[in-house]
């Protein structure tokens, strides 16, 4: 049974139901249930389908943070052949939160950075949450520095709540880390494409999503702080976030309006994690065709539309 979200619980019910009257047919093969399971999965998924048309703010950001939607290493082993890590920033440590190496993008070759939230127990407290430290920043510069050597486009895969707060983040020059990697971002002469599959957010997400084309999934999130964090500053009490989450437009569809994303990628009905290979099949197809538009742009052209595009942003607001 897949993990429901609250907004969730008629959908869940139906699906209680039919998987009720599925171990009642195993156990009494005589008993005919086909019509009426039928009608079920048929309100089920009209049911699922008018609740995801329908989504507010909060709960896009209930779907972003699913457990069970697809992270970065499952776009990467999905749509990255020949995929080959590389590890360690050379001045202080690894940094699990930051996946990123060499790869195939359909046969050709890419630069491939990504936030990874890890899936389980054990793997969330080797990621850290996905949340990096001034070293998976650095690590990220030195791999986007190393493809403008090679000449190699760069696709980053976007999941964060934030760059890691801890103290011994801070003491390690955390702010400092963050900026280059926005600026290396900025000055690389070689075409960026980042897509936001989950949660984007705040400089930890920007760090790495300074891109020509900034995609983003239907039901994730980007925001320049959590909503939980926006309602403890704004009223001291963090939970009001559905109410800063609102105020914040923090959805791709508004994102798209103020121009601070370029293009939204749909999702399977219910959500990327009820439709993992759909979900990871759109994105493939969204970044070849970001990428497919810069090719043969010079690299003076790349910088400087980057650089518009980001300074546009708030203009004629």
């Amino acid at each position: 049974m897949p993990t429901y979200l609250d907004f969730e619980a008629p959908v869940a019910e139906l699906e209680g139901k039919i998987a009720e009257l599925r171990t009642l047919a195993q156990g009494d093969k005589t008993v005919s249930i086909a019509d009426e399971v039928k009608g079920l999965e048929k309100k089920a998924a009209k049911l699922l389908s008018d609740l995801y048309v329908n989504l507010d703010p909060w709960q896009k950001a209930q779907v972003a943070r699913h457990p069970e939607r697809p992270h970065a290493v499952d776009y990467i082993e999905s749509l990255i052949s020949e995929f080959t890590p590389m590890a360690g920033d050379r001045k202080f440590a690894e940094d699990f939160a930051v996946i990123g190496g060499l790869g195939r993008f359909r046969d050709e070759p890419v630069m491939v950075i990504g936030q990874e939230k890890g899936n389980d127990t054990t793997s969330r407290i080797k990621r850290n949450f996905g949340m990096a430290r001034p070293e998976g920043y650095r690590k990220a510069v030195r791999l986007m520095e190393m493809a403008e050597r090679f000449g190699l486009p760069v696709i980053s895969f976007v999941d964060t709540a934030g760059a890691y707060p801890g103290i011994d983040a801070e003491e390690r020059g955390q702010a400092e880390a963050i900026a280059r990697s926005t600026d290396c971002c900025l000055s690389l002469g070689v075409p960026t494409i980042s897509i936001i599959i989950g949660e984007g957010g705040s400089g930890g997400a920007i760090a790495i999503a300074t891109t020509n084309v900034v995609l983003m999934l239907e039901h994730a999130i980007y925001s320049v702080i959590s909503p939980e964090g926006a309602a403890s500053i704004l009223w001291r009490d963090a939970a009001r976030a559905k109410d800063a989450a609102a105020a914040m437009k923090i959805t791709a569809q508004d994102l798209k309006k103020l121009g601070i994303i370029d293009e939204i990628v749909p999702e399977p009905k219910g959500g990327a994690h009820r439709g993992r290979p759909e979900a990871i099949a759109a994105a493939g197809e969204a970044i070849a065709r970001a990428l497919k538009a810069y090719d043969g742009v010079s690299g003076d052209v790349l910088r400087t539309q980057r650089r518009e595009k980001f300074l546009s942003i708030g203009r004629g607001l």
